[in-house]
C-alpha cells in the first residue's frame, strides 16, 4: 500500500519509557517529511507539552491534541477546537470534588494548563515530564468567565482511576471518559476522539483514511487504530489493544515505530 500519511500518539509510543526520541526514530520522522509524506503527532497532551518534543527533533508538523479535540496545522493555526460546554463541565467538576477528593484534576482550555494547587506532587511531576507550565485557578471563575475546557483530566492510583472510568462514563454519557494510562482518566465531549482529528487533518490534506498508518499504545488510541487503513499498536500495549490493531511492532522503547517504517519501505536502515 502507498501510504500518504503517518499518525503517532506520544507517551509509551513515539517517547520511550524515559520521555525521550530515540535518535533513528526522529531521523525516520525527517526522511518522512523530506518524501513529502506528511506525520502527526496524535496525543491527549496539551500542545505546549507537545511543541516541547517537535522543536528537539527540529520538525515542524501538525498535531491533534486533547485526543482530538483541538488540532493544529504546522504553522500552528487552529482547524478544529471542540470544547465542554459550560453546565457539563461545572456538573463533572462538582462529581469529582463530591466523590473523587482525593484525585488530581486538572482543566486545560486552549494553550493554557489550570490546577487548584501548582505545588501538588503530581502537577509537579507533570510539568517535569512534559515541560508545560501549570497556573494556579479557580475553576468556577474559569467557568463565569467562558473560560471552557478542551479536556478535564484526572490523576490517581489505578484503582481509583478505572472507578472513574465506570462511574462518570455512566454519570455522562454525552461525556467521552476514557483512560490514556493506568492513572490518568480525560473527559472531553463525547464527539471527540484522535479518529475524530485525524478525521479533521485527512480532509486538510485530501487524504482518505486507508492511506494512512498509525501508531498506538493505549485505549484512548483505540478509536484511532480502528479508524486508519495501517494500525500498528506497539508490542507493549495491552494486550486487547493489540488484538485490535492490524500490525504489532516492537516496544516503544525498542524503537518499534522505526523499525515498522523500515519494514513498510517507508523509511531507511541506518
Amino acid at each position: 500500500m502507498n501510504y500518504k500519511i503517518v499518525f503517532s500518539d506520544i507517551d509509551g509510543t513515539f517517547l520511550t519509557s524515559e520521555h525521550k526520541v530515540t535518535p533513528h526514530t526522529a531521523d525516520a520522522v525527517r526522511e518522512l517529511l523530506g518524501k513529502g509524506i506528511p506525520f502527526a503527532l496524535v496525543s491527549a497532551r496539551m500542545p505546549e507539552a507537545i511543541y516541547p518534543i517537535t522543536r528537539h527533533i527540529g520538525v515542524t508538523i501538525p498535531i491533534i491534541s486533547y485526543s482530538g479535540a483541538l488540532v493544529l496545522t504546522e504553522k500552528e493555526e487552529v482547524l478544529y477546537s471542540k470544547t465542554r460546554d459550560k453546565e457539563a463541565a461545572a456538573s463533572v467538576l462538582r462529581r469529582l470534588q463530591q466523590d473523587f477528593p482525593e484525585v488530581t484534576v486538572n482543566y486545560y482550555a486552549g494553550r493554557k494548563w489550570y490546577v487548584r494547587d501548582t505545588g501538588d506532587r503530581l502537577v509537579q511531576q507533570e510539568m517535569d515530564i512534559t515541560s508545560a507550565v501549570a497556573e494556579g485557578a479557580d475553576f468556577a471563575s474559569l467557568l463565569a468567565q467562558d473560560i471552557l475546557p478542551h479536556k478535564i483530566l484526572t490523576m490517581s492510583e489505578p484503582e481509583a482511576c478505572a472507578r472513574m472510568e465506570k462511574e462518570l462514563g455512566e454519570a455522562f454519557p454525552h461525556l467521552h471518559v476514557v483512560r490514556s494510562s493506568a492513572v490518568l482518566l480525560e473527559i472531553m465531549d463525547e464527539s471527540v476522539s484522535k479518529a475524530t482529528g485525524i478525521e479533521v487533518l485527512l480532509a486538510h490534506y485530501g487524504f482518505k483514511p486507508e492511506e494512512a498508518v498509525a501508531f498506538g499504545d493505549n485505549y484512548n488510541d483505540l478509536e484511532m487504530l480502528r479508524y486508519v487503513g495501517c494500525s500498528v499498536a506497539m508490542a507493549n500495549a495491552p494486550e486487547d489493544i493489540k488484538k485490535e490493531a492490524r500490525e504489532v511492532t516492537l516496544a516503544n522503547n525498542e524503537e518499534g515505530i522505526y523499525n515498522f517504517l523500515v519494514k513498510e519501505g517507508l523509511a531507511s536502515r541506518e
